[in-house]
């Protein structure tokens, strides 16, 4: 598993090729605005129901012949902006959209969500630590496997499943934000 995180931090992280994830909400906070459902009313946020701040978003994809993915995907528009495919690995982007292509390193595609970073690598000012984010999940009855150390600050990750088995990975490469 430890070589699975290496290689996808190293992928979605270190070719700063990904996007960042913005709520309504967070967006319009940001500019200290309330936020406001589609037809109406400011909603305002609480902490405890405030959306979580979940950072960059990527998909990484399981595939059999990464050669054949890459030229498939290329098709679709999409250009090789890291990783090493001898290795068995790409980034590729499209515009805002971007994927990562793995050849035999996990059994699944995975979605993954890094707090703390924007698109270009960059620590956001304000975010959700993703320690806070899987004690909000806790909370809800979602149990990380494996779990973060909640008693430290630095980088850390954790891993959730969706009601169908996808794993959704949480990788934050950066310390906790300053209250």
């Amino acid at each position: 598993m430890s070589r699975t995180i290496g290689a996808i931090a190293a992928c979605l992280l270190g070719c700063g090729v990904m996007h960042t994830t913005t709520t309504v909400g967070s967006a319009r906070a940001a500019k200290g605005e309330a936020a406001q459902p589609a037809g109406g009313k400011p909603i305002e946020d609480k902490k405890e129901d405030a959306p979580m701040r979940l950072g960059n978003f990527s998909v990484s994809l399981t595939v059999k012949d990464i050669a054949a993915s890459r030229a498939f995907y290329e098709k679709l528009g999409f250009k090789a902006r890291g990783g090493d495919q001898a290795q068995g690995w790409l980034v590729m982007q499209n515009d805002s959209a971007t994927i990562g292509i793995f050849q035999g390193m996990f059994p699944k595609n995975m979605l993954t969500f890094n707090p703390g970073w924007d698109r270009d690598k960059q620590t956001l000012a304000e975010f959700d630590d993703v320690r806070e984010i899987q004690k909000r999940l806790r909370a809800q009855g979602i149990e990380p496997e494996p779990a973060a150390d909640e008693s430290t600050t630095g980088t850390a990750y954790f891993m959730i499943a969706d009601p169908d088995g996808n794993p959704i990975l949480f990788d934050q490469h950066v310390d906790a934000p300053k209250k």
